[in-house]
């Protein structure tokens, strides 16, 4: 059904540039700014005793990947349209997935992208990422946190690791 959607609008309406570049905006607009990862890994240092420490940058760098890829590719998206910019077959695959409400390739994970795995129509998948955005900056701010929200990390595997080699270095076990 998507795929035989019109890609040229015949009404008075916004044409499909429009709203491919507003919905761009919108979503530059809630893109949240890179962590600032000098300061993570000063109050976080690598510490034998908190492996959490560890998971927590770890978390960061990834995110940092994603959230640099999507300001850079919606501000070319944006340029593009307008004909600033050159529409290359990447920017225009992610303009169409922007109109679709699909995550674009570039940012999704399995895909080219760096981007956590989801299933989520990209409206939904924006609040996700700032809800998990949201999730590592609290950790940051107000200290490593009583529960965690697993399915939030980018990276589960590397938090059940750091929970076993914790409780193993307290409790002096092998964490084999």
């Amino acid at each position: 059904m998507i795929a035989m959607q019109p890609k040229v609008s015949t009404g008075k309406g916004k044409s499909r540039e429009e709203q491919i570049g507003e919905m761009a905006k919108f979503l530059q607009d809630r893109t949240p700014e890179v962590f600032d990862l000098e300061k993570v890994s000063k109050k976080y240092p690598t510490a034998y005793e908190e492996s959490m420490n560890t998971v927590l940058f770890q978390e960061c760098v990834r995110y940092n990947g994603l959230l640099a890829e999507m300001k850079v590719s919606l501000a070319k998206v944006q340029k593009a349209l307008v004909g600033e910019l050159v529409m290359s077959q990447d920017l225009e695959k992610m303009s169409t997935s922007i109109y679709d409400n699909q995550v674009p390739i570039m940012w999704c994970q399995g895909g080219e992208g760096k981007g956590f795995l989801s299933l989520k129509p990209l409206a939904s998948w924006i609040q996700d990422c700032n809800d998990r955005i949201k999730f590592l900056t609290d950790w940051f701010d107000n200290g490593t946190p009583i529960s965690f929200w697993i399915s939030g990390f980018f990276f589960p595997q590397a938090f059940f690791t750091g929970s076993q080699q914790n409780y193993s270095r307290k409790h002096n076990i092998a964490i084999d």
